[in-house]
């Protein structure tokens, strides 16, 4: 029981997963605008690179170019464009129509191809009126000549009628799913070739062309939606030209605001930054200043302390010079004295050896006396 609940819980994620996909897929196409989708200029480009229709065909559906990027029948893979054309005398109505099913096409634009009694050739590349607003028509200006002009005007020639319908498409062919606009707008300069120049008109330049293409005018997507044309799509703005100007002028505006924003804020930033910079030299002056007065005070210092010690030792060394004399005096005069001392000495030394040897002469004569009273004493006894 457990595993069929968990069973049923698992598809149940799965669809829900599945119909949120769709859901998805099917609002971001319908929210973007059509005709950001297929750039006419690029469209202009490859025709004039193309050895004929065949070829134009084949490079307008290149999976490797992607040049298209239509999703109008919102299965979330970018339809197939065929090519078909209409012939009167020298005008050559060329159609792209993309492809939604069964017999069932949209045209996207025209090339009308005419040549004049002089043999000048003219070309103008026009979007559906549906999808691209009225009159929104550019003309390539090719840097040498096409050659699929050549192919146009050649004895016994037939008109081009693709063959390739839906789920009918040349093996070279597959599908892509869709890229977002801004990415597809990105990459779709790399289809354009720089050395040509496009220039916008607003009028049609054959007056035969428009009376062609109103007989092989196929427009499914425009039945099927009639309210999303371009003119409904876009109410402030006439074709795809003038939107795409719309566009520019709000990015410079855009750009002109960031940039003065950007300057504010660097005028903001550089003010802070002065700011801090001025508090910062004022900091440093004042460390620079403090240092200095601690360094003068300490200067001071050390000059009255060393001038100080100068003092006491020159007070100590007089002291001790004084002391020194004292000594050095005192020792002199004992050595005076006892060298006056020693002399007195060395002189009464001899008087009192005279004296000595005066007493002992005395002494010796008055003993030979004696001795002589003696003995003449005894000569008197006997």
């Amino acid at each position: 029981m457990k595993t069929k609940l968990l069973l049923f819980a698992l598809i149940t994620l799965l669809v829900t997963a599945y119909s949120t996909a769709q859901d998805r897929t099917t609002i971001y196409a319908k929210d973007g605008e059509i005709s950001d989708n297929l750039d006419l200029k690029a469209v202009a480009s490859v025709f004039g690179e193309s050895s004929n229709l065949q070829d134009f065909e084949r490079r307008l559906n290149d999976p490797r170019l992607q040049l298209s990027n239509l999703d109008l029948n919102y299965d979330n893979q970018v339809d197939y464009l065929r090519v078909i054309e209409s012939v009167e005398n020298r005008t050559h109505v060329i159609i792209i129509q993309a492809v939604l099913g069964r017999d069932m096409f949209q045209d996207v634009a025209t090339i009308d191809v005419e040549k004049d009694r002089y043999n000048t050739i003219s070309i103008q590349v026009v979007g559906d009126v549906f999808m691209y607003g009225p009159n929104y028509i550019y003309e390539p200006v090719y840097y040498r000549t096409p050659a699929i002009y050549a192919s146009f005007w050649i004895g016994n020639y037939r008109p081009y009628y693709s063959r390739w319908n839906w789920n009918y498409y040349p093996t070279y062919y597959y599908t892509w799913n869709p890229f977002p606009v801004y990415r597809y707008r990105r990459n779709i300069n790399h289809c354009i070739n720089a050395h040509n120049s496009y220039r916008y008109v607003s009028y049609r330049s054959s007056y035969r062309a428009p009376q062609i293409y109103a007989s092989k005018r196929n427009n499914a997507f425009e039945r099927r939606y009639p309210d999303y044309s371009f003119s409904r799509r876009n109410n402030d703005v006439v074709n795809h030209y003038e939107l795409e100007r719309s566009r520019d002028n709000r990015d410079v505006y855009s750009d002109n605001k960031n940039g003065t924003r950007n300057q504010a804020n660097t005028d903001r930033n550089y003010s802070a930054s002065r700011r801090y910079a001025d508090n910062n030299n004022y900091s440093i002056d004042n460390t620079i200043q403090h240092r200095n007065e601690n360094i003068a005070r300490t200067e001071t210092a050390v000059r009255k302390e060393t001038k100080r010690n100068y003092i006491e030792n020159s007070e100590y060394n007089r002291r001790a010079s004084t002391k020194r004399n004292e000594v050095e005096n005192n020792f002199e005069n004992r050595r005076s004295q006892s060298s006056r001392e020693y002399s007195a000495q060395k002189t009464t030394a001899p008087s009192e050896n005279r004296n000595s040897e005066t007493y002992k002469d005395v002494s010796r004569n008055e003993k030979k006396s004696y001795g002589k009273r003696e003995y003449k004493g005894e000569n008197r006894r006997i």
